[in-house]
């Protein structure tokens, strides 16, 4: 039986290891999403109410792929009551904003859409949830009563967010519809084309 001789012997150094697997974990973290295109990009609009009359804007292409800055438009707009930003990207997934003085509130309508579309990561992140496996059912994450005191209840919303047959931007028509501005929402989606 030999000896152990402690200077033949590999250095064992955890901190090696530890900071090995902090890399495999970060580089999901720094991995860089693709920003949608102008032509991924369905519509970008905000609504608000001024002097109780329902206001629909189109907003610029950029905010599809920034909620910070996204919510710091919202939050300039002159709405009685705050306003709510509406975002749909290549037909698949849509972003809800409620901004409302210091109270934001947001709802993505599919969570795996965080391994394609950085609005979606932004939302996750801005959550405090977890970026969902990539082979994991699709399924609606924010504030599903965002719109309960407008007469949009919360299990509608979802059922709303969660068919995933119809286009995104069909399901921000729908929830217009409910909201009762789909006129004004009509317009501004049609001037966001242009």
């Amino acid at each position: 039986m030999g000896v152990f001789d402690a200077e033949d012997a590999e250095p064992f150094d955890l901190e090696d290891d530890v900071e090995a697997e902090l890399d495999e974990d970060d580089e999901f973290d720094d991995y860089d999403l693709e920003d949608a295109s102008e032509d991924d990009i369905d519509l970008v609009v905000a609504a608000y109410r001024e002097d109780g009359k329902p206001v629909v804007v189109p907003l610029d292409f950029d905010l599809a792929n920034d909620l910070d800055e996204l919510i710091r438009q919202l939050s300039r707009l002159p709405g009685d009551s705050g306003a709510d930003g509406f975002v749909s990207i290549a037909g698949e997934i849509f972003v809800i904003v409620r901004a409302r003085g210091r109270m934001v509130e947001v709802l993505l309508s599919d969570a795996t859409a965080a391994h394609d579309w950085p609005l979606a990561r932004d939302v996750l992140d801005y959550l405090g949830e977890d970026i969902p496996d990539e082979d994991e059912d699709s399924y609606p994450v924010g504030d599903m009563e965002m719109f309960a005191a407008s007469g949009l209840r919360g299990f509608e919303l979802e059922a709303i967010a969660t068919d995933y047959d119809a286009d995104s931007d069909e399901c921000l028509e729908r929830i217009a519809a409910k909201l009762k501005i789909a006129d004004e929402f009509a317009a501004a989606a049609a001037a966001f084309d242009d």
